[in-house]
């Protein structure tokens, strides 16, 4: 995936990183749903600016947790508001308030060999699913959306004995594509990949849940708050959001 605008000359002299980058290196504590995102985005960082971004993965819990514990990250990209809040609130971060960089889309996907495609929503009390993965909505973001979206489609009682809970939404689609779940409640981000297209479909959700609002920080501890804010600033620019929707994003605003 190419973002041909990305790379504008103008784009980066606006944001002084030609001149003021220093660092080589950024380290990044990432919601489990960029997993198919940031490589793609930190490539085009890495050749728009020479820095390299190095991601860690998990739950936006798990790593709120870990961040508060000190695990040393420039940045955090967390699947919603509240858990980067907590590190504002405990004085850990640079912002004042999170930075919104992209809405996240929830999704029911299954294999193109399930029984119940082509697929709808039907499937969910469909006999033939006897189980449904989900994330954790104490650990995941996706897993609060899953959990609202069941109780707003009044299937909160009727799917209880089905569900498979994962720790994260990476997890969550691994059990679907395993096959150990006939469906998965997963993000956009996964579903769109191109490993997933490839073995299976999705169908998107009604906008019943509220907005997965996805923030950010820079992290005081970070001995590159510069680069670390610049990253935050190019990932909200106008020419990253535009591009957002090819990998399973909406646009912050």
């Amino acid at each position: 995936m190419r973002f041909p605008r990305l790379f504008s000359l103008s784009l980066l002299l606006a944001f002084g990183i030609i001149a003021q980058a220093q660092t080589k290196e950024l380290h990044i504590a990432a919601a489990a749903d960029l997993q198919p995102v940031l490589p793609t985005l930190a490539q085009a960082y890495e050749h728009a600016t020479g820095t390299k971004i190095v991601a860690s993965f998990g739950s936006t819990a798990t790593l709120t947790q870990q961040l508060l514990n000190g695990d040393p990250q420039d940045v955090f990209l967390a699947a919603d508001f509240v858990h980067p809040e907590q590190l504002v609130a405990a004085n850990l971060t640079v912002e004042h308030s999170p930075v919104p960089y992209a809405k996240g889309v929830l999704v029911l996907w299954a294999r193109k060999d399930s029984p119940v495609q082509p697929l709808t929503l039907d499937a969910l009390t469909d006999p033939r699913v006897q189980k449904i993965a989900v994330a954790n909505d104490q650990h995941a973001p996706y897993g609060v959306a899953a959990t609202k979206v069941l109780a707003a489609l009044h299937l909160t009682d009727k799917v209880a004995s089905k569900l498979v809970v994962a720790e994260n939404i990476a997890q969550t689609a691994q059990f679907a594509e395993s096959g150990n779940a006939q469906v998965g409640l997963i993000s956009l981000t996964i579903a769109s990949s191109p490993h997933f297209r490839e073995i299976g479909t999705y169908v998107r959700f009604p906008n019943v849940y509220p907005a997965i609002r996805q923030c950010g920080v820079t992290l005081k501890a970070s001995k590159n708050q510069s680069a670390a804010q610049d990253f935050l600033r190019w990932l909200t620019s106008k020419d990253v959001q535009e591009n957002l929707q090819k990998m399973g994003l909406d646009p912050a605003e």
